[in-house]
């Protein structure tokens, strides 16, 4: 259960409401709700707890959003931060640098990939993505192939709200308001090997499961034709939908279709960057070669907003010399005091191993979280690192779903409020199938996997009355 710590006195949780009500425009939210009952208030982080403006105290179960890895509470962090504002608080990398933006390249290029050796700032990864995108197309357009603009990208996945991004963005619903999109996008199957059967896929064989999904990728390459692909954008492990890592061989196979058709491959690392799944990319863990690497989240735990695309050697060449430019940038791109932040906080992973601390215990906190399939509600347990998803379904025989009546009366009608009254902060998700994503920051360990499980067990078990 959540525990009361004394609320600060320069709170007025009453205030705050009104003024939320009538000025706020929350993300991704439904503003009845606002206007209704509220929002919960954060006025506090210190280590895996949030606290809110009632002074409860609740186990941040998703680093915030996939964000604060090294943990909230880092004086060190809040003191760089400092430090660098009165040095030089901003300056744009627009035909100028700075030292920040200058080592963070070098670090990133450092911790890539093979040649993935040029980094190009942005303020967070949808931003990353589009840079991706514009990369991509003129990348092609120099090498004398200007046809070669379309992007393919897996079904339900996520990658970002811009527009470019937003057409590589694999979730229906969250597009068709905003239509016509930036076209050019177009969808092939996920790994969610749960739910292979569904798809007309070896279902008994996960490493066969995972060569058909990677040729549902050739597939769709010769049916547009490979002279009208620009990229292949993946998440090493999928988020929408709820943590579908790679299948063994699965990236391997990627990579030879897309050597095979002269099409660009970019790990979406946004989320799965910086220790999240046990090295400092996941690109790596995995053991493949990307062209292109976007992240964000983890690069600063979330204390400062920075995003980047690291760049092949390649794909950078053709900027080398003469007049050709990259006409794209952000104002706020590399910004001194997010770089700075970024520097510290990968320190501060060394020093504490963090990346290791993820590796040693993922397999625990699997089977700490496997512990769930006992209960009827709970169908699947996937994921990897510190990075999982639970599966909800309504017949673990048959793996039957919720129809949309019955997901909304589950996840927000009790699971949502439920998690969190019970002081677990967590994802209750269905975009896609109705799942629980946990995401912890990468301090944490056994005795946090068992206070983790204990919370969801009770919500779970209570949760089946609600049906």
């Amino acid at each position: 259960m959540s525990t009361t710590i004394p609320t600060p006195t320069s709170i007025d949780d009453a205030a705050l409401q009104q003024k939320a009500k009538d000025h706020l425009w929350m993300h991704f939210s439904r503003q009845s709700v606002l206007e209704e009952h509220g929002a919960p208030i954060i006025v506090k982080g210190e280590g895996h707890h949030i606290f809110d403006s009632h002074g409860r105290r609740y186990f941040d179960g998703l680093s915030g959003l996939f964000v604060v890895n090294a943990g909230h509470g880092r004086r060190r962090l809040a003191e760089t931060a400092a430090r660098q504002a009165e040095e030089l608080a901003f300056f744009p990398i627009w035909s100028y640098a700075h030292p920040a933006a200058i080592e963070l390249a070098d670090r990133l290029a450092n911790h890539a990939p093979g040649d993935l050796n040029r980094v190009f700032f942005s303020t967070g990864g949808g931003e990353a993505v589009e840079t991706a995108f514009k990369l991509a197309k003129y990348y092609w357009k120099l090498q004398g192939r200007p046809t070669k603009h379309k992007v393919i990208s897996r079904a339900v996945a996520y990658h970002g709200t811009p527009q470019g991004a937003l057409a590589i963005t694999g979730i229906p619903a969250m597009k068709e308001m905003f239509e016509p999109v930036t076209p050019g996008g177009f969808r092939v199957p996920n790994t969610n090997f749960y739910r292979a059967a569904e798809m007309g896929a070896p279902a008994d064989d996960l490493e066969a499961f995972g060569i058909w999904a990677a040729d549902r990728i050739e597939e769709m390459i010769q049916f547009e034709g490979p002279e009208t692909v620009a990229a292949v954008f993946l998440e090493p492990v999928q988020n929408s939908g709820g943590c579908f890592p790679p299948p063994p061989g699965y990236f391997q196979r990627v990579r030879e279709i897309c050597d095979r058709y002269d099409v660009l491959l970019v790990a979406d690392e946004v989320i799965t960057g910086f220790g999240r799944i046990g090295s400092m990319f996941a690109s790596t863990h995995y053991g493949f070669q990307p062209d292109m690497i976007t992240c964000a989240k983890g690069m600063t735990s979330g204390y400062s907003p920075i995003g980047a695309t690291i760049v092949s050697d390649r794909l950078y060449e053709p900027f080398r010399h003469g007049t050709t430019a990259f006409y794209h940038g952000y104002t706020f791109g590399g910004h001194p005091v997010s770089a700075a932040v970024a520097l510290e906080n990968l320190a501060i992973f060394e020093e504490e191993k963090l990346v290791e601390n993820v590796r040693e215990n993922s397999p625990v906190f699997r089977q700490t979280l496997e512990k769930l399939l006992d209960l009827p509600l709970v169908g699947d347990v996937r994921g990897d690192g510190y990075f999982f998803g639970i599966e909800l379904v309504k017949d673990k025989a048959t793996r039957e779903t919720f129809n949309d009546a019955e997901s909304e009366r589950l996840l927000r009608g009790f699971l949502s409020k439920a998690l969190f009254e019970a002081g677990l902060y967590c994802r209750a998700d269905d975009r896609g199938d109705p799942v629980i994503q946990l995401a912890p920051p990468l301090t944490i360990g056994p005795a946090e996997f068992d206070e983790i499980e204990q919370i969801l067990r009770s919500v779970l078990t209570e949760a089946t009355s609600h049906l």
